[in-house]
């Protein structure tokens, strides 16, 4: 009978637990902090919104968010080394970001960095998973840099099952077009 009730309550200990205990991660609560900066991003206003990041990461300078949407400012802005710097920054912070991956991965490309650039759209296309189409076209830009051409058709063709129009486009251009033979006549 006592087994029974302490079983009893040890059940609705765990059911309040479970209930009353915060399940939002440290990156979901940052991300809705930060929606003034992430608006500003969508609204393409890079300069206020690097300025908002720039200012929330003295402010919280373990969020690995406020360094990520830095970083993308950065990248926006065309200075690739800083946002490499930063979006380093997000990922020893939380490692499981995706698009600081990608935004990391667009970086290196940009410094003509391939083998790094491909490794981090390695990354992205794992952590995405399936989600965008993005990663995958990137992943093939940098496969193309490295000539890995078959691989790179296999990373366009699953970008273009995803809906991705510029990876369409991207296969119809060399080294993916095949010549076409004209027959003569004699």
């Amino acid at each position: 009978m006592e087994v029974a009730a302490l079983g009893f309550l040890f059940v609705i200990y765990l059911v309040l637990r479970y209930y009353l205990i915060d399940h939002e991660t440290a990156t979901d609560k940052d991300t809705r902090r930060f929606q003034t900066g992430i608006q500003q991003i969508k609204a393409r206003q890079i300069n206020e919104a690097f300025d908002y990041f720039n200012d929330a990461v003295k402010q919280h300078p373990n969020s690995a968010v406020a360094y990520a949407f830095r970083g993308k400012c950065q990248l926006l802005l065309d200075n690739h080394y800083s946002a490499i710097y930063d979006l380093t920054q997000a990922l020893n912070r939380d490692n499981t970001i995706a698009d600081c991956y990608l935004d990391r991965g667009m970086a290196f490309y940009k410094t003509e960095q391939y083998t790094e650039a491909f490794r981090e759209f390695d990354k992205a296309v794992w952590h995405i998973r399936d989600e965008r189409p993005d990663a995958y076209r990137w992943r093939a830009r940098a496969r193309i840099e490295l000539r890995q051409i078959s691989q790179a058709e296999n990373d366009l063709r699953r970008a273009v099952m995803l809906g991705d129009e510029d990876a369409f486009q991207l296969l119809r251009q060399p080294p993916f077009t095949r010549p076409q033979t004209v027959s003569k006549r004699r």
